[in-house]
């Protein structure tokens, strides 16, 4: 039987494109969700940013003892605290005491943060109200973590259930398991960086 030709003006996806279509719904899809995930997550943390004066050994040796020393004041005083809205009271009533280890300058606002593996936890890309302690010239490596709830302790080598009851229902499962979360962080870092371009062009136009 002879094909009935298609009225003109007409056309016809073919499989392939039907199909690149489909994942491309598929991915912003997921995109989208992983990115709800994120900040469902975020809003229970708040991350701790130390940036060294340069990189050199010894300024690099000397962001590790500024963090140590951060941990020692913030890590008694957030004891017992059971939500990220008081933590945050209290880091910012401790900041004058931060300032006063060194040649530091420390904010607390919103960064945004790559995706990071730690020994017992994995945290996904995206934007962050975080702690940031700069040292000196602020030219070196990073060093960052989480100080609320308190995820830079030694004592995480074996976590425990009651560091994670201050975050959002079921970030604990998502920021502790390996099977299948890391595609969605991943889909999260590349979905901030399609933003990102998209702004960055926008900007530019």
């Amino acid at each position: 039987m002879r094909k009935r030709p298609e009225p003109k003006g007409t056309y016809a996806l073919k499989k392939w494109e039907t199909a690149l279509l489909m994942a491309l719904c598929l991915f912003f899809l997921s995109g989208l969700l992983s990115c709800r995930t994120q900040r469902d997550l975020a809003g229970g943390l708040v991350r701790l940013h130390v940036i060294a004066n340069s990189d050199s050994q010894a300024d690099q040796a000397a962001k590790l003892k500024m963090r140590d020393r951060v941990l020692a004041v913030l890590s008694p005083a957030l004891e017992g605290c059971a939500s990220r809205e008081d933590a945050v009271d209290i880091i910012q009533d401790h900041i004058p005491d931060l300032e006063a280890l060194g040649n530091v300058a420390v904010t607390l606002g919103t960064e945004r943060y790559p995706t990071r593996d730690y020994d017992t936890f994995s945290l996904p890309a995206g934007e962050y109200l975080s702690l940031r302690v700069v040292m000196g010239a602020g030219q070196g490596r990073n060093w960052w973590c989480v100080v609320f709830p308190p995820l830079c302790t030694e004592a995480l080598a074996e976590p425990a259930e009651d560091v994670f009851q201050a975050l959002p229902d079921g970030s604990a499962g998502l920021i502790t398991q390996e099977s299948g979360y890391v595609i969605r962080f991943r889909l999260v870092e590349w979905w901030n960086d399609l933003a990102q371009w998209l702004d960055d062009t926008l900007k530019n136009y």
